[in-house]
C-alpha cells in the first residue's frame, strides 16, 4: 500500500474512532458546544498522534535505533514541557487556588533561571560523557534524576521539595540532553545524506512529546483535577488547581522513556554511546569530521574554525530563543489574562496553548523537508547560516502579532474583562514555528557535522549555552512587561531580531569559509 494513503487511512479511520469513542464512552454531547468542541479538540490529537506514529514505523530507510531515540526524547520532552507548562502558573497563583503565591516579577525570575540552568548544565554533563560515563550510562542517570525530581514537585510537601525538584530536574537534564543527540549523529557517518533528514524526525519526536505534555498535565492541572466554581455571571473560574497531578504525569512520562531506552537500548543501538568518546579516539590523533584523521596533540585548523562557528552561531541564535521563550513566560501571563480563550462555552485551559507550537512543528516539519529537498533540486536551497537568518527574522515578525494583539485591546490596560482575539497568539505561534524549522533542526545536525569527535557531546552542551542565556533573558523580559507594558516589550523585541536576522545574513560567505566544505 502506498505510504501517503497509509498515512491518509489512518489519520481519517483514528478521528472516526476517537470521536466515537468520545462520545460513546466519554459521554461528550454533539449538541452542547462545548462538549462537541472538546470532543472535536481531543479526536484530531489522537488522530494526529496516530498518523505521526505511522508516518515513524514506516521510515524503513534509517535504522531501527532512530526509532527508539524518538520516543526516548519524546518521553523527555514530555517530561519537561508538561512540568514547564505549569510552572509560571504555580508559582503565580495563590495558595488558595494551589499554588505558591509569587509575584509576577519573582515568578518570572524563578522560572528563567530554572529555564536557564537545564541548558546551562548539558556542557558539564556532555564532558563528564566525553570523557568518563559514555552518552548512554549520562542519558540513564539524567533520566533518573530528572523522574525523581518530578515526583519531588508533586509531593508538594513545601518549597524545600519544590526547590530540591528543580534541582534534580536541572542536574538531569545535564546528563541527558546533550547526549542523545549526539547518539543520533553516531547511526550515521558525515557523508550519510539521510543525517539532515533523522535529525529532523528526531525533532518531531521532540515536538510530539512538546504537543501531549501540556494537554495531558494541563488537563490534569486546570480541569479534571481542579476544583472549579460557577459565578454569579455564569462564568466558570477555577478556585482551586491540581499542579500535583500534573507533575505526576511528568514523572511518569519521564519513567516510561527511560524503561523503553534501557530494554531496548542494546538490541537497536549496540556499541553505540556505550564508550566515552576521548577513548573512541586513538592517543595523540585528530580525527576530522569530514573523515580525515592527522597526528597532533591538539585540534587540526578546519576544526579549530568549525569549532569557532558553532560558537558564533550561538551567540546569535541566544536572542533567537531569548523571543521564542517568551511562550513559557510572557506569553503564558498575557494569555491568561487577556486573551478570549472561550471557543463554543469552552475556557481553553492557559497551558494548552504550550502545545500549539510543537503541533504546528509537527505538521509543518514534513512540508519544510519537501521545500528544502525543492529548492535543493533547482539549485536555490540556502546554506545553514541564511536558514538561521531567515528564522531570526520570522521571530521578528510573529512579534508584530502580538503587538497587533495589544493595539487591539488599545487602552484597557490592565482590565482583564477586555479581551484580544485568539487569532494573534495562534498566528504568532505559527509564524515561530516557521522561524524555528529554519533553525533548530538544522542546528543540531550541523554541530554533530562540525564538532571534532572527542569534543562532540560537550560542544552539543555549547549549541544549548544559548538556550541558558536566553531563558534567563526571557525570565527578566517579564518583569518589564509589567514595567514597561507589553507593546514597548514586544515591538523592541521585534525590531531587534530583525535586524540581528539581517547581519547573520549578511556574515553568510565569512561563515562558510569557516566551515570548509559543511553546509
Amino acid at each position: 500500500m502506498n505510504n501517503n494513503l497509509k498515512l491518509l487511512l489512518a489519520f481519517v479511520i483514528s478521528l472516526a474512532g476517537s470521536i466515537f469513542l468520545l462520545n460513546v464512552f466519554a459521554g461528550l454531547s454533539f449538541d452542547i458546544p462545548s462538549q462537541a468542541f472538546q470532543m472535536y479538540m481531543y479526536a484530531s490529537v489522537i488522530s494526529i498522534i496516530s498518523t505521526v506514529m505511522v508516518w515513524i514505523f514506516n521510515q524503513k530507510e534509517h535504522p531501527a535505533g532512530l526509532r527508539l531515540l524518538f520516543f526516548t526524547e519524546m518521553w523527555e520532552r514530555f517530561s519537561y514541557y508538561g512540568m514547564r507548562g505549569l510552572l509560571i502558573l504555580y508559582l503565580t497563583k495563590s495558595y488558595l487556588e494551589g499554588g505558591l503565591g509569587f509575584s509576577d516579577d519573582n515568578a518570572g525570575l524563578i522560572y528563567g533561571i530554572y529555564t536557564g540552568l537545564v541548558y546551562l548544565t548539558p556542557i558539564l554533563g556532555g564532558w563528564i560523557a566525553d570523557n568518563y560515563l559514555g552518552q548512554r550510562r549520562a542519558i540513564t542517570i539524567g533520566g533518573i534524576l530528572m523522574a525523581l525530581g518530578q515526583f519531588s514537585l508533586a509531593s508538594q510537601l513545601g518549597l524545600v521539595t519544590f526547590y530540591a525538584g528543580l534541582g534534580l530536574l536541572i542536574i538531569g537534564n545535564g546528563f541527558f540532553k546533550p547526549n542523545i543527540s549526539i547518539i543520533v549523529g553516531q547511526l550515521y557517518d558525515n557523508h550519510d545524506v539521510r543525517k539532515d533528514g533523522a535529525f529532523n524526525i528526531f525533532y518531531m519526536g521532540i515536538n510530539l512529546g512538546a504537543f501531549l505534555a501540556p494537554l495531558v498535565c494541563g488537563l490534569l492541572a486546570e480541569d479534571i483535577m481542579a476544583t472549579k466554581e460557577v459565578l454569579a455571571d455564569g462564568s466558570v473560574k477555577i478556585a482551586h488547581y491540581g499542579f500535583q497531578y500534573g507533575f505526576l504525569a511528568a514523572g511518569i512520562g519521564m519513567t516510561i522513556g527511560q524503561i523503553l531506552f534501557n530494554t531496548l537500548g542494546q538490541k537497536y543501538l549496540g556499541d553505540k554511546g556505550l564508550r566515552p568518546q576521548n577513548k573512541n579516539v586513538a592517543a595523540g590523533d585528530i580525527v576530522d569530521n569530514m573523515g580525515s584523521a592527522t597526528a597532533g596533540p591538539g585540534l587540526s585548523k578546519p576544526e579549530k574554525d568549525r569549532t569557532w562557528v558553532i560558537i558564533i552561531l550561538v551567540a546569535f541564535v541566544t536572542f533567537f530563543w531569548a523571543g521564542f521563550e517568551q511562550a513559557g513566560g510572557a506569553f503564558s501571563l498575557y494569555t491568561d489574562k487577556f486573551i478570549n480563550r472561550e471557543v463554543n462555552g469552552y475556557l481553553i485551559p492557559t497551558s494548552f496553548f504550550q502545545s500549539v507550537n510543537p503541533i504546528f512543528i509537527v505538521m509543518l516539519a514534513p512540508l519544510f523537508t519537501l521545500l528544502w529537498a525543492f529548492l535543493n533540486r533547482k539549485g536555490k536551497e540556502p546554506n545553514t547560516p541564511i536558514k538561521m537568518g531567515l528564522g531570526m527574522i520570522l521571530l521578528g515578525l510573529g512579534f508584530l502579532l502580538m503587538v497587533g494583539a495589544v493595539m487591539e485591546r488599545g487602552t484597557a490596560g490592565d482590565n482583564e474583562a477586555i479581551k484580544a482575539n485568539i487569532m494573534w497568539i495562534l498566528g504568532t505561534y505559527l509564524i515561530h514555528t516557521c522561524g524555528e524549522l529554519c533553525l533548530s533542526p538544522i542546528g543540531l545536525s550541523m554541530v554533530t557535522k562540525l564538532a571534532p569527535v572527542k569534543l562532540a557531546s560537550m560542544l552539543m552542551g555549547v549549541w544549548f549555552l544559548s538556550s541558558f542565556i536566553a531563558n534567563n533573558l526571557a525570565g527578566l523580559t517579564v518583569g518589564f512587561v509589567e514595567k514597561l507594558g507589553p507593546f514597548t516589550i514586544f515591538a523592541g523585541i521585534a525590531g531587534f531580531v530583525i535586524v540581528l536576522g539581517l547581519v547573520l545574513i549578511s556574515m553568510n560567505k565569512v561563515l562558510l569559509k569557516m566551515m570548509h566544505g559543511v553546509r
